[in-house]
C-alpha cells in the first residue's frame, strides 16, 4: 500500500507541474515570437513529465493485481460472527445481547481452539459486567463429582489440581481448554455448576433403555433429571441423530437399540436442563458451556429447560466449520440465536 500512496502522489506531482499550453498566433510580434520560443525548454520539460507519468501509470496497472492479492491475503481472519439470519455481528453488539440473558447455552466443537477462546474471552467479559451475578456450568464435568468441582472452585486446600484430575473424570482436553474456565471461577469468586448426567448411567440406558432408571437408589436418582424421562422422538435433536445412525425417521427406524442411544442422548440433555434450571438464582446469568449437538436449533437442551423453566430468558450459540468466513452459509443459519465460523483447516486440539 505505501508503493500504492507513492505512486499516486508522483502522478499528481507530475500532473501539477503541467504547464499551460497556448499555440502561437500567426500574428504575434517579433518580440512575443521570442518570448513565445524561450518556452521551447519548458516544453521540453513537459514531455520528461509525461513520459514520467506515462512510466507510472504502466507501473500502476502492473501492481494492481499484485495490490489486490496482498490486500486479500493481509485479510485472514480466524473466527466471524452472525446473526441467526446470517447478519455478520460484532463482538460488542453479541456480548451485549448475551449480558441481558438469564442463560447461555454456548454450543462448542469439542476439539476447536477459537471456540475455547471465546468461550473464554465471553467468560472474563460477563464476569466484568455481571460481577457476582454469573453462574458458569458445563457439560464436561458430572453430577456425582459436583462436589469435587465445588470445592476445587472454593479453593479449599483439600482439593488441589492432582485432586480434581484424580477423582472428577476431566476430559483428556481439559488442561488446555476447560481448565482456563475453572481457574477464572476460582480468581473471581465464581459458582462452577457440573450439569451433566454420569456417564455409567447413560451407558445403562444406552444398553437396557430409559426404564431401567426407575430402579436406581434414590442417591443416584438425585443426580439426574426428574424421572421419569420422557423422549419425544420427533425433535429436531432426535432426528438428526436417527438420520445420522441410519434410522427412518418417519417410522421411527433403527430399532431398539438406536431408540436406547437416542434415550441416552435425552438424559443427558434433560439433565443438563434440568441443572441450569436449579443452579442459577433469581438475577444471575447462567454461562453453560457444551457440544453444539445438545443445543443446536433450540432443540436438546432448550427443549427441556423451556420445559421445565417457561420464559427464560435464553440464547444459543452455536460453533460451525466454512471454507468461506465471508458470509454463513445456509445449511448453518436457524441453527442458534447467535453462529461462530471458523476456517475449516483451524488447527484442532486433539
Amino acid at each position: 500500500m505505501a508503493l500504492l500512496q507513492r505512486i499516486i502522489r508522483s502522478l499528481q506531482l507530475a500532473r501539477a507541474s503541467r504547464p499551460v499550453r497556448n499555440k502561437r498566433p500567426a500574428c504575434w510580434p517579433a518580440a512575443a515570437v521570442g518570448a513565445h520560443d524561450a518556452g521551447l525548454e519548458t516544453c521540453s520539460t513537459s514531455r520528461t513529465g509525461r513520459k514520467a507519468r506515462a512510466r507510472n501509470t504502466l507501473l500502476l496497472l502492473l501492481l494492481l493485481p499484485f495490490l489486490s492479492f496482498a490486500q486479500k491475503a493481509a485479510d485472514r481472519p480466524a473466527y466471524r460472527l452472525f446473526t441467526s439470519a446470517g447478519k455478520p455481528v460484532s463482538y460488542g453488539k453479541l456480548l451485549k445481547a448475551l449480558t441481558g440473558a438469564e442463560v447461555i447455552l454456548f454450543g462448542e466443537q469439542h476439539n476447536d481452539p477459537i471456540a475455547h477462546w471465546l468461550e473464554l474471552q465471553v467468560a472474563q467479559d460477563l464476569a466484568d459486567a455481571k460481577k457476582d451475578k454469573l453462574v458458569l456450568a458445563a457439560e464436561m464435568f458430572e453430577r456425582d463429582v459436583q462436589p469435587t468441582l465445588a470445592a476445587h472452585v472454593a479453593s479449599c486446600d483439600s482439593v488441589t489440581d492432582q485432586t480434581l484430575a484424580e477423582r472428577a473424570r476431566p476430559w483428556p482436553n481439559y488442561a488446555t481448554d476447560y481448565r482456563p474456565l475453572v481457574e477464572l471461577a476460582r480468581a473471581r469468586h465464581l459458582r462452577f455448576v457440573g450439569t451433566n448426567a454420569p456417564r455409567p448411567l447413560a451407558r445403562q440406558v444406552a444398553k437396557e433403555g430409559a426404564a431401567s432408571l426407575s430402579t436406581l437408589p434414590a442417591a443416584q436418582q438425585a443426580e439426574l433429571m426428574p424421572l421419569p424421562l420422557t423422549v419425544d422422538p420427533q425433535r429436531p435433536a432426535y432426528t438428526k441423530m436417527r438420520a445420522m445412525f441410519g434410522g427412518d425417521n418417519a417410522h421411527g427406524g433403527g430399532g431398539p437399540g438406536l431408540d436406547n442411544m437416542i434415550a441416552a442422548q435425552a438424559l443427558k440433555d434433560a439433565t443438563m436442563a434440568h441443572f441450569i434450571a436449579t443452579g442459577r438464582l433469581a438475577g444471575e446469568t447462567l454461562l453453560h458451556f457444551n457440544g453444539s449437538f445438545h443445543s443446536d436449533d433450540h432443540s436438546g437442551i432448550c427443549e427441556y429447560l423451556l420445559q421445565e423453566a417457561p420464559g427464560t430468558r435464553l440464547l444459543t450459540i452455536s460453533t460451525v466449520s466454512q471454507e468461506s468466513l465471508e458470509k454463513l452459509s445456509a445449511e448453518n443459519r436457524g441453527k442458534a440465536d447467535y453462529i461462530l465460523v471458523v476456517p475449516v483447516d483451524m488447527t484442532k486440539t486433539y
